[in-house]
């Protein structure tokens, strides 16, 4: 008899009194719990309150549960994993990707009476490193922060199994999504560094994931069985803009006009390391204290503009999108978008550092078609087919498993490339790893057959990134509320008009700068070739309820997909294959295009 069966036999012979006494065991035992992490947050971190989603999440994770966090940027995700680690009969591990993030996670810690939390990175001296790991080994610090490459190292990992972790923290774990295949490979090699390390508890934290970069995150982290505690997304005191120029030096000039023109301190971003350095010149040569950040400046100058806005001595930064993960200042007043972002998971990342204060603040994303070229091409690199063929090959010619490292060393491509076409190939079924982290073929799949197949994986993740850069330009384009789009890709639904974006206002105020009416906007878009449809007055198709947000749909060419959002008469639906497409509920309504596999849960 298998033990679920026997489980099940033994409930149904279990009388009610015993049945009784279980439950309310099970009652005490939580409300306990609850009483101890309250207890934990106030007498050790000085939080006389905790808000409801923290609560829920840190219950989930000292009753060892995986659990991922979707929480919109101030609203207190780091409490979750500094307050259940001490429930906890272990170190925490704190993946986190930013040198500068994990000097002000555990500054934030050293201004509490939070036990002592370390880091181990590229940074540090010797010395420091080697006190880290012998804090962690006496079992002095309760948290130890790292970067996804410290745990590519074999040693670093070996030197964590023997501490025994009891949680393993992901941090802006958008990142095993967004960067995982290319930039940050080592992301997605985390749920194997979680196998090695013991099994902890996993936490997942991020302040923005639509619903399928949710599932993304909980697969490529090995996540089981999580428990998922999802804020709401809407930041109403942010007011949303878009301003949509035809020349880039009108825009340029826009930009910087905007800035100066805004209460200071605010985030200029771009897409570019020349343009961070450029559109800081120009605000500096205005008399502003302002300052440029991005990946190709030493890390010393890094710190130095990181620390000067958070103590309040800089009045703009231009940057990349570097800048500014986890950044803990409340009173940033305006992010400007100096072009159009990479998706609209990254672009509500990103304006979610203004206002956290709750004061007004303004988000404005400066518009030219021709900008979404340049994160086009970012959204498709991936590892080429000559990399594929040359791991595939070797992996073939090794037969057993294969360090990442010597793999790198036998064929002569960089760690970062060879970890990206493994993660590939992975995903692709041509390759497995084991529980030392290395890598070995499939045997039954021949060197070309798992090229092929990491091929298509890679195009289709083209696609979907592709899709994601459609999705903002449709962002950008849209004559609707601005807030309810927006929303409305992060699965949450909003009835429109916010009356804080351009287009809500436009009819009531005469229209923002560079907007004018709604009636003028959507004309223009039409004529530009836009998506249209207004929210105001506009009733919704009919069909509508048929397909409601969540569910998981079959489309005839397309195949499989969820529904993201609806807006009047359109659906967005993303596309196992073909990433995010917005559809007319008339065509395929009309045409009998699509129909319901499964209905949303709840």
């Amino acid at each position: 008899m298998s033990d679920e069966k026997r489980d099940r036999g033994e409930e149904k012979r279990a009388t009610p009194g015993k049945s009784a006494r279980a439950t309310a065991s099970t009652t005490t035992a939580a409300r306990t719990t609850t009483a101890r992490l309250e207890r934990t947050a106030a007498e050790v971190f000085g939080w006389q309150e905790l808000r409801p989603g923290q609560l829920k999440a840190m219950e989930a994770v000292a009753a060892g549960r995986d659990t991922l966090v979707v929480m919109p940027t101030g609203a207190g995700k780091s409490a979750v994993y500094q307050v259940a680690a001490l429930a906890l009969p272990g170190p925490a591990v704190v993946v986190s990707p930013l040198i500068a993030l994990q000097r002000d996670q555990i500054a934030g810690l050293l201004r509490r009476s939070a036990p002592e939390a370390v880091a181990v990175n590229s940074a540090q001296p010797a010395g420091e490193t080697a006190a880290a790991w012998e804090a962690v080994r006496g079992g002095d610090a309760e948290y130890l922060f790292l970067s996804p490459e410290q745990l590519a190292k074999d040693d670093v990992v070996e030197r964590l199994a023997r501490a025994r972790p009891a949680l393993f923290v992901v941090d802006e774990a958008q990142c095993v999504s967004a960067w995982g295949h290319d930039f940050r490979p080592d992301y997605l090699r985390l749920a194997q560094v979680v196998r090695r390390v013991g099994r902890p508890t996993v936490l997942a934290l991020t302040a923005t994931a639509a619903p399928p970069v949710r599932e993304e995150i909980v697969e490529r982290l090995g996540m089981q069985d999580p428990a998922l505690v999802v804020a709401g997304f809407d930041r109403p005191n942010i007011a949303l803009e878009v301003r949509r120029f035809l020349d880039d030096e009108d825009k340029r000039r826009a930009v910087v006009e905007r800035a100066a023109a805004e209460a200071k301190p605010g985030i200029v971003y771009t897409a570019t390391r020349k343009d961070a350095e450029s559109y800081a010149a120009e605000l500096a040569g205005l008399g502003l204290t302002a300052a440029a950040y991005h990946a190709g400046l030493r890390g010393e100058e890094r710190s130095r503009v990181h620390d000067a806005f958070l103590a309040g001595e800089t009045d703009v930064v231009a940057a990349t999108s570097a800048f500014g993960m986890g950044i803990d200042k409340e009173d940033v007043r305006f992010v400007l978008h100096a072009s159009v972002p990479g998706s609209l998971d990254a672009y509500y990342q990103e304006i979610g550092r203004a206002g956290r204060d709750g004061a007004r603040a303004v988000a404005v994303l400066h518009y030219r078609p021709e900008d979404t070229g340049m994160q086009n091409f970012f959204a498709a690199r991936t590892p080429g087919e000559d990399t594929l063929t040359e791991v595939t090959a070797r992996l073939h010619e090794h037969g057993g498993p294969l360090a990442l490292k010597e793999l790198s060393e036998e064929s002569g491509l960089s760690r970062n490339r060879v970890t990206a076409a493994a993660n590939l190939l992975e995903q692709a079924g041509a390759v497995t790893t084991d529980d030392e982290g290395e890598v070995r073929a499939v045997p039954d799949v021949t060197a070309d057959d798992a090229a092929e197949r990491a091929v298509e994986a890679a195009q289709a993740r083209r696609k979907l990134e592709r899709s994601r850069v459609e999705m903002a330009r449709a962002y950008a384009e849209s004559t609707g509320c601005r807030r309810r789009f927006l929303l409305g890709y992060f699965g949450e639904s909003y009835g429109a008009p916010c009356g804080n974006c351009d287009v809500c206002t436009a009819g009531s105020d005469g229209g923002g700068p560079g907007t004018g009416t709604g009636e003028e906007l959507e004309e223009r878009l039409f004529e530009r070739g836009g998506r249209g449809g207004r929210d105001s007055g506009t009733p919704g198709h009919p069909a509508a309820a048929e397909f409601p947000t969540g569910a998981r749909v079959r489309h005839s060419a397309w195949g499989d997909g969820m529904v993201l959002a609806e807006e009047d008469d359109r659906i967005t639906v993303l596309f196992d294959s073909m990433g995010y497409r917005t559809l007319s509920l008339a065509a395929v309504t009309g045409q009998d295009l699509l129909s319901v596999v499964a209905k949303p849960a709840g």
